[in-house]
C-alpha cells in the first residue's frame, strides 16, 4: 500500500468496520479522486433535477405503461370510459386532452377518443433482440491453450451465474432507452471463504454454482459518474444511489384485533430507505440510510474502477451516448395526435344517419332491412348523410410518418416479421439483408461498442479471479475477443458451402466445426 493510500485509509472513519455505527458520509478516503462534500452535492443535484428528470421521460415514452385513473366502466357523461390514462398522452395537443378549455372549441364538451400507438417500443425490442438474441462467446487470447481454455470456462460460468442472456438483454435495452449503461464488477467473497465452500469439488463447479464475482447492471437513473475535467471518458470516482421499500412498516400498528394484527392500519405504509454506494479504484463503500453497511479497499483492481461505460451509439465529447427513443418522440407525438384525430373523424362519419320528412313522429318509424314505409304525404323524404369518406392525403401522411420512424430507428416492420419491403427477383437471404441494411449495419457498429465494454469487464473478472487465487493469469494473458453470431436465419446448406470453400483455403477443422455448431464445447454465455 502506497503511503498516501494508507493515510486515506487511517483517515477513513469506515476503516476497518463491516457495519457500524450511525454516521453521515465521510469522503475522505476518496479526496483524491475528486469526492467530497461540496461535489458529492453538486453531483446529487446535478443529477436528480436535470438527468433522473430527463431519463425518466425517455423510460416513460419507450414503456407507456397504463395508469389506472377510475374503475371500468364508472365514468360520467363528460368523461372518457376508460379506467387507464397513457403517459404518451402527454405529447398529444390541448384540443384533444382538455377540451373546453381556453385553448380549444367550447362546443366539445366531451373528451375526444385517444389514440396510442407505441411505435418505439417494438423497435427498441427488435434492436436488442438482433444484438442478443443469441449467445455469445467469450474467447480468450491468453499464450497457452490450458490457459485459453480455463479462461473461457470461468467467464462463461461468472456471466451465466450474473445472469447470461438475460444481463445482455437487460444492459441493452437500458442502454438503448438512456443512450448508455454501466457495468459493475463485484467481489462477493475472500478467495479463502470461496476455497472453503469449494472444497472436495471442481473450481468450475463451484463458479458455476456460487461465484465470488458478480456482474451487476447499473441503471443510468442510479449511476452519478465523477469525471476527470481533463478526460470525459475516464471516471475518477462513481455513485450508486437510490430507495427502495423495506419490510418494515413506516408507522406502528394501531389497529387491534387478529386481522388487524395481520394487516395493520390503514395508514400503514412501508418504509423506504436509501442505499448509497461510494466507489473509487481504491474503496467501495456503501451506506444505508448514511449508516455504514460495509467498507473494503479493492486491491484487484490494480488501479483501475471496477465500473465499466457502454454507449449505445458514440455522441463525441460526452459521458452518455445517444438513445434511440429521443429522436422519435417528436414523430411518436405526431403519429398520436393524427390517429386521435381520425378517430374522431371516423366516430362520427362511420354510420349513417337519416333525415326523414312526412313520416310521421320519430319514435313511430322503425327502419331496418326489409322494413316497408307508407305515407299519404306526396312532400315525404328520406335522405342520407355521414358514412366514412376516402382521405387520402390522411393515409398519405401516415406513410410519411411511418417512413420517417423506419428511417430514424433503421428498423422497418420487415424486422418483426411483417413483409412489406419490395424484394424483387433477389435470393431470400440477399433480400433480407438488403431490406434490413439499416438495421444490420447499426447492429454491427453496436458490436463494436458493447464489445468493446464486455471485453473490458471480462478483464477485470480475471483480475478479480487472480486477485483471489482462484486463476491466476498474467494481464498479457487477459485479452477477451467478443464472438456475435449472425443476427439473422442461417441457411445451412449455404453455411456447409462456406465451410468447404474455408477448408480449402487451410481453415483448421476445428475451427470450422466449432463455426457450425458440432463441437461438444460450450455454446457461449446463456
Amino acid at each position: 500500500m502506497t503511503s498516501a493510500k494508507a493515510a486515506r485509509t487511517a483517515a477513513s472513519p469506515l476503516a476497518g468496520h463491516k457495519g457500524g455505527p450511525d454516521m453521515a458520509y465521510r469522503l475522505q478516503a476518496f479526496s483524491d479522486v475528486g469526492l467530497n462534500e461540496a461535489s458529492l452535492a453538486l453531483a446529487l443535484r446535478e443529477h436528480e433535477t436535470r438527468t433522473t428528470t430527463r431519463l425518466d421521460k425517455l423510460w416513460t415514452y419507450y414503456r407507456n405503461a397504463l395508469e389506472p385513473v377510475a374503475r371500468a366502466g364508472a365514468a360520467h357523461a363528460n368523461q372518457t370510459a376508460r379506467w387507464y390514462a397513457q403517459p404518451q398522452e402527454i405529447g398529444l395537443p390541448a384540443r384533444l386532452t382538455r377540451p373546453g378549455s381556453a385553448a380549444t372549441d367550447d362546443r366539445l364538451r366531451a373528451p375526444r377518443e385517444l389514440v396510442i400507438e407505441n411505435d418505439i417500443a417494438w423497435r427498441i425490442h427488435a434492436m436488442v433482440d438482433f444484438l442478443f438474441a443469441k449467445p455469445i462467446r467469450f474467447v480468450s487470447t491468453a499464450r497457452t491453450e490450458a490457459t485459453r481454455n480455463a479462461v473461457n470456462s470461468a467467464l462463461d460460468a461468472i456471466w451465466e451465474s450474473s445472469g447470461g442472456i438475460s444481463l445482455f438483454t437487460d444492459l441493452a435495452l437500458l442502454a438503448h432507452v438512456f443512450g448508455h449503461v454501466d457495468l459493475l464488477v463485484r467481489v462477493t467473497e475472500s478467495g479463502a471463504d470461496f476455497r472453503r465452500r469449494a472444497r472436495g469439488t471442481q473450481p468450475l463447479d463451484a463458479l458455476r454454482a456460487a461465484a465470488p464475482v458478480r456482474i451487476e447492471v447499473v441503471d443510468p437513473r442510479r449511476g452519478i459518474p465523477i469525471l476527470d475535467p481533463s478526460d470525459f471518458r475516464r471516471i475518477l470516482s462513481y455513485i450508486i444511489r437510490f430507495e427502495r421499500e423495506d419490510l418494515e412498516l413506516e408507522r406502528p400498528r394501531t389497529a387491534s384485533g387478529f386481522i388487524g394484527s395481520l394487516i395493520g392500519s390503514a395508514t400503514s405504509r412501508r418504509k423506504r430507505s436509501t442505499h448509497t454506494e461510494f466507489i473509487s479504484p481504491d474503496f467501495h463503500h456503501i451506506y444505508e440510510n448514511e449508516r455504514i453497511a460495509a467498507s473494503h479497499e479493492t486491491p484487484w483492481t490494480q488501479g483501475r474502477m471496477p465500473v465499466v461505460h457502454i454507449q449505445n451509439v458514440s455522441q463525441p465529447l460526452h459521458y452518455a451516448g445517444i438513445s434511440e427513443v429521443e429522436p422519435l418522440i417528436p414523430l411518436q407525438d405526431e403519429l398520436n395526435t393524427r390517429l386521435s384525430d381520425r378517430a374522431y373523424r371516423l366516430s362520427m362519419q362511420s354510420f349513417k344517419m337519416y333525415l326523414c320528412k312526412g313520416l310521421g313522429a320519430p319514435d313511430t318509424l322503425a327502419i331496418g332491412p326489409g322494413v316497408m314505409l307508407a305515407t299519404d304525404d306526396t312532400q315525404a323524404s328520406i335522405q342520407t348523410f355521414g358514412g366514412d369518406a376516402e382521405a387520402p392525403s390522411e393515409d398519405a401522411h401516415f406513410e410519411a410518418i411511418r417512413n420517417a420512424l423506419d428511417k430514424l430507428s433503421g428498423v422497418p416492420p420487415l424486422a418483426t416479421g411483417v413483409v412489406q419491403g419490395k424484394v424483387g427477383n433477389l435470393s431470400s437471404a440477399m433480400a433480407l439483408k438488403v431490406t434490413l441494411m439499416g438495421l444490420l449495419s447499426r447492429t454491427a457498429r453496436k458490436q463494436v461498442t458493447y464489445g468493446r465494454g464486455l471485453a473490458e469487464a471480462s478483464r477485470l473478472i480475471l483480475a478479480a479471479l487472480d486477485d483471489l487465487g482462484i486463476l491466476k493469469t498474467d494481464e498479457i494473458d487477459r485479452g477477451i475477443r467478443i464472438d456475435w453470431p449472425d443476427p439473422l436465419p442461417i441457411d445451412e446448406r449455404e453455411q456447409v458451402q462456406v465451410a468447404e470453400t474455408k477448408l480449402r483455403i487451410g481453415v483448421a477443422k476445428d475451427q470450422l466445426l466449432n463455426e457450425l455448431g458440432y463441437t461438444p464445447t460450450d455454446d457461449g454465455a446463456v
